[in-house]
């Protein structure tokens, strides 16, 4: 039921998915994981009823909390964990010429049918030395399954805390965006990470192959690059913008910005605030809100933000809105993010006093540029007039923490409990 409730379970077959990513597979493994399992089954022990716990002994990030992610990849895997003849062949390969044929007889016969998964639910906040799993079964697969199962909790959970904490320092008003997939460790890194930021309280990601694969919704405009490619307003040759509602055609959208750059460059509220504007940035912000009229949001800060990129942003904005279309604002890169964002917030405010365009002082600033938890506090501290933040390398690469450190323990065999003892006392544990 649990399976079924979470969309696991294919409506048509009933069976469950395999896991997201084909690499996840029983080789997933360490090499002593199957040193371990031919020792059990020489010695006749690979059946005993085995528990084994998973957990973490200290919260990542100096924090006091912890996301735990990664449950539904652990099912995916346990549901559908069967060795493959070439799988059986490279183990042979691997293991000692001594092992005996009988063992790969059993790998081939091996599944997690009489395997019991007890779990916290996925996205729960967690403490540590609190088990996230408890996985019972015979003791040779469990075994198996230890590395897989460490590894696909251990940076779920490590980035979906990492997301959460963002989160926090963020506020809930502000939309937060992952930007990191060409930062991740790898593509893997990068699905993995989009998921679990998700999960840890983003809303939205730039990551196209993690929109399809999870239904995260997606968000993105252009880069640099789109704004230096162009050299002026004369590249545009498609100059016409249908209105909003489709009753009337603006058959020179180019002319009609420039009209408008004229108008704020004479407007009271900018007399003397900047002078020519850069003519290629305002062709790529031209030609990006041809191309996408409802959704214009523009990178103002290629030349020179306050001197520039905003009236540029502005005149194609305020173009925009004749023909019945909303802008949706702009977002900055670089620089001195506080004060741009307070200087930008109060242009717009100038030019809806100044035209009478409802609204227009509450378009949206969104900041980028290897933002972290520190950097948003100190944002925070000083004031400022972000609404969103595209957040890359320190999120998703969980910079200020490698690892949580996920282990898994024996504590029980055949109804006996086991401990183990080390003379580090926070390796000692008992639970059953």
């Amino acid at each position: 039921m649990t399976a079924k409730a979470n969309g696991l379970v294919d409506d048509h077959s009933g069976v469950i998915a395999g896991p997201t990513n084909p690499m996840v597979t029983p080789l997933l493994t360490d090499l002593y994981q199957f040193t371990m399992a031919y020792a059990y089954w020489k010695a006749g022990k690979h059946n005993e009823r085995a528990v084994f716990d998973l957990y973490f002994r200290k919260n990542p990030f100096g924090g006091e909390y912890t996301v735990f992610g990664g449950l539904e990849e652990c099912i995916r895997l346990i549901a559908n964990f069967k060795f493959k003849e070439d799988d059986i062949s490279f183990i042979r390969e691997s293991l000692p010429g001594s092992s005996e044929d009988d063992f790969y007889n059993y790998l081939r016969r091996l599944d997690c049918s009489d395997v019991e998964l007890y779990a916290i639910p996925e996205g729960t906040v967690v403490f540590p030395k609190v088990p996230l799993l408890r996985i019972e079964g015979p003791i040779a697969v469990v075994q198996l399954l230890e590395t897989p199962l460490v590894n696909l909790i251990n940076y779920a959970s490590l980035v979906a805390t990492n997301a959460a904490r963002h989160r926090s320092v963020a506020g809930k008003s502000k939309m937060l965006i992952e930007f990191g997939l060409r930062r991740a460790q790898g593509p893997d890194g990068g699905i993995g990470a989009s998921k679990y930021c998700y999960m840890g309280g983003f809303d939205a990601t730039s990551n196209v192959a993690a929109g399809k694969l999870f239904g995260i919704p997606l968000r993105g405009t252009h880069s640099h690059a789109f704004v230096s490619s162009f050299m002026s307003p004369h590249e545009i040759i498609e100059k016409t913008l249908r209105s909003f509602d489709g009753s009337s055609s603006c058959e020179d959208f180019v002319s009609l910005v420039q009209t408008w750059l004229s108008k704020i460059q004479r407007a009271n509220s900018c007399r003397g605030s900047f002078g020519e504007t850069n003519q290629s940035e305002l062709a790529a912000f031209t030609s990006y809100a041809l191309a996408f009229p409802n959704n214009f949001l523009a990178l103002v800060d290629t030349y020179d933000v306050m001197r520039s990129g905003v009236p540029n942003f502005c005149a194609v904005a305020l173009a925009l809105h004749d023909l019945g279309y909303k802008a949706v604002g702009i977002r900055l890169d670089s620089g001195d993010l506080a004060y741009l964002s307070c200087e930008a917030r109060k242009f717009f405010c100038g030019m809806e006093r100044e035209f009478g365009v409802p609204d227009f002082g509450k378009m949206s600033i969104t900041a980028s540029n290897d933002l972290n938890e520190a950097t948003i506090d100190a944002l925070n501290k000083q004031g400022h007039e972000v609404d969103a933040y595209g957040i890359g390398t320190y999120l998703v690469t969980c910079y200020a923490q490698a690892a949580l450190g996920c282990v898994f323990k024996l504590v029980e065999i055949n109804d006996q409990p086991r401990i183990k003892l080390s003379e580090d006392v926070t390796k000692v544990w008992l639970q059953s």
